[in-house]
């Protein structure tokens, strides 16, 4: 699998990435423990995790492979800090203490001294120099690598790079992981561009929005699939209307010409868009994994390309830019 490098950072990441969400409530252990060895094996290095995810039970089993399964060395791992879930409410907190208190927790649960990505899971109300300051930390400290924001929208990314640049001598910020999809292409209008601007990689979360696009749902709502779980079918109702269904039917058409499966049309528009250095999917079990990573040698041409944008949205303007001048791409 190609790797490519996160912004105008040193930071090497496989341009597939491999999600945690589900982990500990509908990914069995099992199916984890194996897709993290399909993965690996496939030359994938990217895993991306946070505390709230399980509960901590992703980051736990994360770190429990690391020691029994793998090397540190296999993986770059990428968790969050800054936003957890009390009694049912989500709670956004960037304050010194609440970072740096996730941090440790993170480096524990993951048995590491280290991350190679530490990002804001969100904008919070803490002056965002305090923030940065953790971020700064973080990094000196040696407890992370290289640092980024997630869920930023274009102001709040671009004000968080600008003051780590005010003084010459801060941590650079080097990603902003965003939901990114053929049903989700808000990110273009501000924040793909705030990030090319600032040199910055985009980590494209749901890439196949929140797995409407594999084209499970075009008929009905299986008993095993997402939105019919407790736990998640919240997150993916939004996908279920009529529009959306529109989209997805026009993947699968797209997928038939081409050979390929919905789910892997709708993941190459993501990973080759302009700025993204990696996609990330959270497939639940190795099925799903396996029609992913064999997406390695497939791109879809540029006039698929083009109509999907025009379907979905409308033309990508970054795509017309000269090629080499939009950051993540390596």
């Amino acid at each position: 699998m190609a790797s490519r490098t996160v912004g105008a950072s040193g930071l090497q990441v496989s341009r597939l990435g491999l999600g945690t969400l589900t982990w500990a409530s509908t990914t069995p252990t099992a199916q984890a423990r194996a897709m993290v060895h399909d993965f690996v094996e496939a030359g994938g290095t990217l895993v991306d995790t946070a505390p709230t995810y399980g509960s901590g039970e992703a980051e736990e089993l994360l770190g429990k492979l690391m020691h029994t399964d793998l090397t540190r060395d296999d993986l770059v791992i990428s968790t969050k800090a800054g936003f957890r879930v009390e009694d049912g409410t989500r709670i956004i907190d960037t304050s010194r203490t609440a970072l740096l208190k996730d941090l440790e927790g993170s480096l524990r649960r993951l048995r590491t001294d280290h991350v190679d990505l530490w990002q804001v899971h969100a904008w919070g109300s803490a002056p965002i120099e305090e923030t940065c300051e953790v971020l700064d930390h973080a990094v000196t400290s040696g407890k992370a690598r290289y640092v980024g924001v997630s869920n930023f929208v274009g102001w709040q990314s671009a004000t968080a790079a600008t003051w780590q640049k005010a003084m010459g001598s801060r941590i650079p910020i080097v990603s902003n992981q965003v939901e990114y999809s053929l049903l989700a292409r808000r990110a273009e209008i501000e924040v793909i561009p705030a990030a090319a601007f600032h040199h910055m990689g985009i980590l494209a979360w749901s890439a196949l929005g929140r797995g409407v696009l594999a084209g499970r749902y075009r008929t009905d709502t299986p008993r095993d699939s997402r939105a019919a779980s407790q736990e998640l079918s919240w997150f993916v109702e939004p996908y279920l209307a009529q529009k959306p269904r529109a989209v997805v039917d026009a993947v699968a058409k797209a997928g038939e010409g081409l050979g390929m499966t919905p789910a892997q049309v709708a993941l190459c528009w993501v990973r080759d868009a302009p700025t993204v250095a990696s996609a990330l999917v959270g497939p639940r079990h190795r099925k799903q994994l396996a029609e992913l990573l064999a997406t390695a040698d497939m791109s879809l041409p540029d006039e698929i390309t083009t109509a999907l944008d025009d379907i979905t949205g409308g033309p990508n303007l970054a795509r017309r830019k000269p090629q080499g001048q939009d950051a993540g791409q390596g």
